[in-house]
């Protein structure tokens, strides 16, 4: 469990990790960026945003969102439901390599 959710590792490999994401309705991820992999972000149930470099998308299901190695980036849920999210990291896929600029539960 985090604060915002939780997340389960579907399956892993040297150099990728898929996670399926459920992010509890009014909950945010920190902003956050990492420096050694990039991640997809492929919308299976709910709806909320995606911030990417400072552009907001409104994501729903079948939505697809892409995030550069470097972007800064957060996932929140603006619906009354839980989204759901298949997340596909590539690279180097260590939780270490999360950098938080700014998080609603005070994590660093």
């Amino acid at each position: 469990m985090r604060p915002w959710g939780w997340y389960t590792v579907l399956h892993e490999a040297e150099s990728y990790k898929v996670k399926i994401l459920f992010v509890l309705p009014g909950r945010r991820l920190s902003l956050q960026r990492h420096r050694h992999r990039s991640e997809y972000w492929v919308v299976v149930g709910g709806e909320g945003r995606a911030i990417i470099d400072g552009n907001t998308v409104t994501v729903r299901q079948g939505s697809i969102i892409h995030v550069p190695a470097g972007s800064v980036h957060r996932l929140e849920n603006t619906g009354s439901t839980i989204l759901e999210v298949i997340e596909v990291q590539l690279g180097k896929c260590d939780e270490a390599d999360i950098e938080r600029l700014e998080d609603d539960y005070g994590r660093v």
